[in-house]
């Protein structure tokens, strides 16, 4: 992760720009790691920065802190958030972690955030980051599929057929191209972290109609997420681990489809996306995707497939816009 240029370059320029935010206030920095967010907070003048790791990469965070002369700023606390408790109870001004996982919940630290949340931060304070949103849409997957067809002359599509088998049991965490995704995102999660319970992240399900961009092979759902600060005079900084985005550790997550389907472009493609939280792992979820059948699923008002019925209304909309801007 440290690594992870767009991740660190994200979480620095969201702190440094908001230095009026952070000078002389007391940061609680939830699953420290190596303790580099909450140099960023010291070095952005906090007055108190509580550095809470529960692994025993507590120790290097405790070298970084000492390393870079903030001995006297940052504390390390060597606990889960659950177990701690701060100097006499007192509140934090903001909250910084970096807790998100795989399209944005497996294996994060969500509920931890949120616990912090409810038990450490003043009535007013802040989160870095704030609000979080998760993406889908439709894409190809050519590891699974064409770059079996032929591989040194030898044709493969057996075997490749036995890798989306295993794939179907645990999406792919990979990197996806441009040009791979067939049309444009759909959301399926918007979370606000100031307000957001445990609760509400138990299951997720959401059902599309994405509308192909260009012809293609329809052979996955594609997942992703972003992520933004808070901002108290600049433009708000946004983590974004979208495939036109700069690479990041988290890549994407693909949902592999057992067989694949040509597509035209303003073909409607249906499926329905659930998460579920896993009851054996709180930090895992299961991904189920339900291809539907776009003539039988609702679509938007505005739907720009090219099936009849979609066609038609657009067509009323559009001369009802018409006649509207005539008489105004």
């Amino acid at each position: 992760m440290l690594k992870d240029k767009a991740r660190n370059k994200a979480y620095k320029q969201a702190i440094q720009d908001n230095k009026d935010i952070f000078e002389g206030k007391v940061i609680l920095d939830v699953g420290a790691g190596t303790g580099i967010l909450s140099v960023f907070a010291a070095q952005a003048g906090a007055k108190k920065v509580f550095a809470v790791e529960a692994s025993d990469i507590y120790k290097i965070a405790e070298e970084v802190v000492k390393e870079n002369n903030f001995e006297d700023t940052i504390q390390v606390i060597h606990d889960r958030i659950e177990n701690v408790t701060l100097p006499g109870n007192i509140k934090v001004d903001i909250i910084v972690s970096e807790w998100m996982g795989f399209y944005l919940l497996h294996e994060g630290m969500l509920d931890s955030v949120i616990w912090a949340r409810d038990h450490f931060l003043k009535s007013d304070g802040l989160l870095f980051p704030e609000a979080a949103t998760i993406y889908s849409s439709p894409c190809s997957v050519p590891t699974m599929y064409e770059e079996w067809d032929h591989v040194n002359g030898v044709s493969m599509k057996s075997f490749a057929s036995k890798l989306r088998i295993q794939a179907s049991q645990k999406p792919d965490t990979t990197v996806v191209k441009p040009d791979q995704i067939l049309a444009e995102p759909e959301v399926v999660l918007w979370i606000d972290l100031r307000e957001v319970t445990v609760e509400d992240l138990h299951c997720i399900k959401v059902q599309h109609i994405a509308v192909a961009n260009k012809q293609g092979k329809y052979q996955g759902i594609c997942i992703w997420f972003t992520c933004t600060f808070p901002s108290s005079s600049t433009e708000p900084v946004i983590l974004s681990t979208d495939p036109d985005e700069e690479e990041t550790h988290w890549k994407q997550t693909t949902v592999v489809l057992p067989n694949e389907a040509d597509v035209q472009e303003s073909e409607p493609i249906a499926y329905e996306l659930v998460l579920t939280r896993s009851e054996n792992n709180d930090r895992h979820y299961n991904i189920e995707v339900i291809m539907l059948d776009p003539e039988e699923v609702e679509h938007p008002e505005y739907c720009s497939c090219h099936m009849t019925k979609c066609i038609l209304v657009r067509a009323m909309l559009e001369k009802y816009e018409n006649n509207d801007m005539e008489n105004a």
